[in-house]
């Protein structure tokens, strides 16, 4: 029996959201679970443990790197094969992973994980943007963005708890069943989207601006571990910067770049992304700081530590049901001012956690976090394409990844800047001094998210309607 063009097309926008879940939870979960093992891995591989940040930087500089490129081989070879592919590449080199005998093969198969971990989340909003309208993309947002909220959440958690029972090497193996699963999902249920002209490849941008955002990646993964002095990071940021901004130049006078920076022009487009990266400042350092927190100021071992932070999923989770109605009922420009208020107030109400503070206030406090978090990147992340042509969602979604990844970078970097002048010269074995730098952190990085808000003033009243009218409940 044939299914009518209308009952796939349900199939479709009902399948298609796990479909990216799937691959998304898996990549999300392992770019945190590795940082637990470190120790173990280090102890194993007879290495230190800070040589083993190669392990962490190679696989944000393929990150950095790939995902300007994923729109536009979306757009030549299809969405659903680009997306297995990077499935697939992204699985193997899990097992190669677990495999290394030593630092140099760990390093490699980690920089091929990232090669397959830049394809998906690009390629796989893009799929989501094709799929659903506009009048339907909040709720989809709303159900692949889970995985990005609940993965840096498990993944320190599952992380010590495989470290302490199993050897380090089942960090990785874990995404093979998970891989296979994503696969079977793919070929069911991926529909395989083209772009509608076929352009030629930008080398000359994407060698500009894949070796500025890799260095100035590079340069934050690694910033205030003292690995190389202040005149020699100077020099290296000023090249970073002076590479972004050759790429500037080059966008403007050629005819396909590798992201069309002219994109910028559309209001809702610019104010999301822009916007939300100062946002992110806050929102990134917290996956840092909070575990210094409970650990350090209240005494909790990491992976109690973890369970502490787990409230905020369960509030996302429950946001991704709210949002829809809160969005149609007050508008993007006001939840989203207002919404970036409470995130900063939240940040700032961190700084009242002490080893006193009652258990419930610390879980409550986790959990509010969590529900202004959630309608915070669901709003950013859907009004981003409101007003975005469906001809242009390949290079919006390259555009739109590639400044999230460094706006994470930016946000552990700034979160340890902010630390560390707050900690001055007075030694990290210091409890008490430790736990009032951070404390500190949270109001400086509280304020800085309070004053981000201003950003979204200027977006107009009906800004976003297109994408949350029409939208019920459930």
């Amino acid at each position: 029996m044939i299914s009518s063009p209308d009952q796939a097309d349900r199939s479709l926008k009902r399948y298609l959201p796990w479909v990216v879940a799937t691959a998304l939870f898996m990549e999300q979960l392992d770019s945190t679970i590795v940082n637990t093992a470190v120790p173990a891995m280090a102890a194993s591989l007879n290495v230190t443990p800070l040589s083993l940040k190669a392990v962490v930087t190679s696989y944000i500089l393929s990150l950095a790197v790939c995902i300007p490129i994923s729109g536009w081989m979306a757009d030549r070879f299809g969405t659903r094969r680009v997306f297995s592919s990077a499935v697939a590449i992204f699985t193997f080199s899990s097992v190669l992973c677990g495999l290394s005998l030593n630092v140099p093969m760990l390093v490699a198969a980690r920089i091929l994980q990232g090669i397959g971990a830049a394809m998906m989340m690009p390629v796989g909003r893009l799929t989501i943007i094709r799929t659903f309208p506009k009048s339907e993309l909040l709720m989809a947002m709303n159900f692949v963005i889970i995985p990005a909220l609940i993965g840096p959440l498990l993944g320190p958690t599952i992380g010590g708890l495989i470290v302490h029972w199993l050897p380090w090497r089942a960090i990785f193996f874990v995404n093979v069943p998970v891989g296979l699963a994503a696969q079977w999902l793919i070929h069911r249920h991926m529909p395989d989207y083209r772009g509608e002209k076929s352009r030629p490849l930008d080398v000359v941008g994407l060698v500009l601006f894949g070796a500025g955002t890799a260095l100035l990646s590079w340069l934050l993964e690694i910033f205030g571990e003292h690995r190389i002095d202040v005149t020699s990071a100077a020099i290296l940021l000023l090249v970073a910067l002076s590479l972004l901004t050759a790429y500037v130049g080059h966008a403007r006078h050629t005819r396909f770049p590798i992201l069309r920076l002219a994109l910028f022009r559309v209001r809702t487009f610019r104010v999301a992304v822009v916007g939300g990266f100062v946002t992110r400042l806050g929102l990134g350092s917290l996956p840092f700081l909070l575990p210094l927190l409970y650990q350090l100021g209240l005494g909790l071992p990491a992976w109690q530590s973890g369970l502490l932070m787990m409230p905020t999923t369960a509030a996302a989770m429950a946001m991704k049901f709210l949002s829809a109605p809160i969005l149609k009922r007050f508008g993007f420009r006001r939840v989203l001012t207002v919404n970036t208020v409470m995130i900063g107030v939240t940040i700032s109400l961190f700084a009242t956690v002490a080893p006193a503070t009652p258990i419930a206030l610390i879980v409550a406090l986790s959990l509010a976090q969590g529900f202004f978090n959630s309608l915070q990147f669901s709003s950013m992340n859907t009004m981003a394409y409101a007003d975005v042509k469906t001809a242009d969602s390949s290079m919006a979604s390259s555009i739109a990844s590639s400044l999230q990844q460094l706006s994470m970078s930016f946000g552990l970097a700034c979160g340890s800047l902010i630390t560390a002048w707050y900690l001055g010269d007075l030694p990290q074995s210091d409890q008490v001094a430790v736990i009032s730098a951070l404390h500190h952190a949270f109001l400086t990085l509280g304020a800085l998210t309070v004053i981000s808000s201003l950003s979204f003033w200027t977006l107009r009243r009906n800004d976003g309607a297109n994408v949350s009218q029409g939208l019920s409940p459930d």
